[in-house]
């Protein structure tokens, strides 16, 4: 590996990697200030407020005993092992200071500002593999330049309001920490690999190195199941960066290949939980509200729609929503699932075709053009585990490109990268002119992120805002009727739930709503109605709505 020659220009206060990490964490902290008390969220009750096994480190300790707690929700007594690590913080949180949202959020907030913090080491390090010292194209252009396109990436990260769902939304540190020991253990593999090509008989800093990697490899897969992708990634990345063989690469790899089983080994333990991680069934979805169940088929199908909205987004991030009204498309030759299919496909044979043009010794954008490659390639890796084969009860949610959007954004910088270079021959007011347009977008995204915030400030504007934006959906009408009866109003409560019934007859959980709220009113002729379509809907289940029926018409 080759040394860069130390450069004897001063480099500027804006170009120093320090004020970078300090801009991007204070920023970040800016932009989420209106969050610190924002209440807990739809899911945050079941996981969090409600869920006994985060109330007492026992269950910590004897993980199995979660399948004996009484009053926690069936789906999420699996989760507790796969997702061990997320829930592990939750307790920490929940033992420091009770139900307080304050403490929930600012870890939150710090997990995020850490990702960043990674993101601009993992480009940083990039730009320092062996690929980039042998083709040289970086070092067409000054240091500090490098150092921009490192800043930039890890702003366009952090500022997005895309991101919000993943850092605002408590309970979705799943994806937001899996995301930190995902690339956490890609950068200690790197500097590893560094290392070793640099020949250094520095022996247990290398092996310290290597096994924080492994380590933080296990807590990812100990916190969300994407993180199973992360030996696909690191091998794409030996490919793209490092020299050597192949078979030596693959010994390298193959403790982090084996720890992927400890995804598997969880699920079997639960006796067959992975029904419950990624099914769909009719049941679910009359409970929680959504429309109809799907096949593999008609999940995959409609997903290259999802994809896209997805990229939609992070190009332009309007009308953003907690709860998309997605319709299920069960044919691929509908126009719009073909066409999306034929947009994605493009942009993955764009990636195999720019990865081809950079073998070109004589492209002198060839490290660019291997860097928009590798983004491709791990924006598609780490989305298909969420947008696969495998069915999940709700379509799209915006979390879920959390980390594959980590992709995006270096394709994203590494093209502007490009132009850098290309500016070089053009004058320095060009290269100044990109620079500007940068900051300027970064200032609005952090703008758009502050102001979607708002919209999380207390349940009624959030679902309110999806009400809104999604007026064929039951579930947000369901909400907004949950928060009227935590506010006593009973009549309001009624009629939004019986909105929701009138989109979606049989969605259980809003008939049972509907059946207290009518209780509290002293209506109990109506409530026994409602407990009694709930038997319809679900005989065999529901066995708390039974003795409550049975109970009603004792009285």
């Amino acid at each position: 590996m080759t040394t860069a020659q130390p450069s004897t220009q001063k480099v500027s206060l804006f170009h120093r990697p320090i004020v970078h990490l300090l801009a991007i964490a204070c920023l970040v902290f800016l932009i989420y200030s209106n969050t610190f008390n924002a209440p807990f969220q739809f899911d945050d009750d079941p996981n969090i407020v409600d869920n006994p096994a985060i109330k007492d480190f026992h269950y910590f300790a004897d993980p199995s005993s979660v399948a004996r707690i009484d009053n926690l929700s069936k789906p999420l007594k699996p989760l507790f092992k796969t997702r061990y690590i997320g829930y592990l913080t939750f307790a920490l949180n929940y033992r420091l200071h009770g139900l307080d949202v304050m403490g929930y959020h600012l870890v939150n907030i710090f997990i995020h500002i850490f990702n960043s913090l990674l993101l601009y080491w993992l480009i940083t390090l990039t730009f320092r593999t062996p690929f980039f010292s042998v083709a040289g194209s970086p070092m067409t252009f000054p240091d500090g330049s490098r150092n921009l396109i490192a800043l930039f990436t890890a702003l366009f990260f952090a500022v997005h309001p895309i991101q919000t769902q993943a850092v605002t939304y408590i309970v979705q540190r799943f994806a937001s920490l899996a995301t930190l020991f995902y690339m956490l253990s890609l950068v200690m593999y790197i500097k590893w690999r560094e290392l070793k090509e640099q020949q250094t008989k520095r022996y247990m800093p290398g092996i310290i190195l290597y096994a924080v990697s492994l380590l933080s490899a296990v807590l990812a897969m100990k916190t969300k199941e994407f993180a199973f992708t992360l030996p696909i990634v690191m091998a794409i990345y030996e490919l793209m960066f490092f020299d050597g063989k192949i078979m030596k690469k693959t010994r390298y790899l193959i403790p982090f290949f084996l720890a992927v089983l400890v995804i598997p080994t969880a699920l079997a333990d639960n006796g067959g939980s992975i029904a419950v991680l990624s099914g769909v069934n009719k049941e679910d979805l009359n409970i929680y509200g959504e429309r109809s169940s799907m096949s593999g088929g008609d999940y995959l199908f409609t997903q290259f729609r999802v994809i896209v909205t997805y990229i939609r987004l992070l190009f332009l991030p309007i009308n953003q929503n907690i709860d998309y009204d997605y319709p299920i498309y069960s044919s691929f030759f509908d126009p719009a699932v073909v066409l999306s299919f034929l947009s994605l496909l493009s942009v993955i044979i764009a990636g195999i075709y720019l990865y081809r043009l950079s073998k070109r010794p004589e492209r002198r954008d060839r490290c660019w053009l291997r860097l928009i490659s590798f983004g491709i390639f791990w924006f598609f890796i780490t989305l298909s585990p969420e947008s696969g084969v495998i069915p999940i009860m709700d379509l799209i949610f915006e979390h879920r490109v959390y980390l594959p959007s980590v992709g995006f954004f270096m394709a994203l910088t590494a093209a502007i990268g490009a132009g850098l270079a290309r500016c070089e021959n053009r004058g320095i007011y060009a290269k100044k002119v990109i620079v500007f347009v940068m900051l300027l977008v970064v200032i609005i995204l952090s703008g758009a992120t502050y102001t979607r915030n708002t919209v999380w400030q207390d349940n009624m504007s959030l679902w309110e805002d999806a009400a809104e934006k999604s007026p064929n959906k039951a579930r947000p009408l369901h909400n907004i009727g949950l928060e009227y009866a935590k506010q006593r109003r009973t009549d309001e409560a009624i009629k939004a739930y019986q909105a929701a019934l009138r989109l979606k007859p049989d969605y259980v959980a809003c008939h049972y709503d509907l059946g207290v709220a009518y209780i509290d009113k002293g209506r109990v002729d109506d409530a026994i109605r409602e407990f009694q379509t709930i038997l319809k809907i679900i005989p065999d289940d529901y066995l708390m709505t039974r003795k409550f029926l049975e109970f009603l018409q004792k009285k």
